[in-house]
């Protein structure tokens, strides 16, 4: 996957799977202050987005990420090291 592919996934599943307004998803947007996602959402996130990879992911590789960019980062890392 490309980080291009990656981006339009993560907003595919942030705007069907979370009701967020796309016109809010931008690579600088924070997931918990501009997104309004909360812990519970960012599990179903990565449950979401294990499920995108087909690949599993520590839940401590996520705990840093804060933007849509960082997430995208993690999942480009993800799945380069697995390739």
């Amino acid at each position: 996957m490309t980080r291009d592919e990656i981006y339009q996934a993560l907003k595919d599943i942030l705007v069907k799977e979370f009701e967020v307004p796309e016109e809010e998803l931008s690579l600088e947007a924070n997931l918990y202050q501009d997104l309004d996602l909360d812990s519970i959402d960012a599990v179903d996130l990565v449950v979401k987005l294990q499920q995108l990879t087909g690949k599993k992911i520590q839940p401590n590789e996520f705990k840093s990420a804060r933007t849509v960019a960082d997430v995208i980062d993690a999942l480009e890392q993800l799945v380069s090291d697995a390739a």
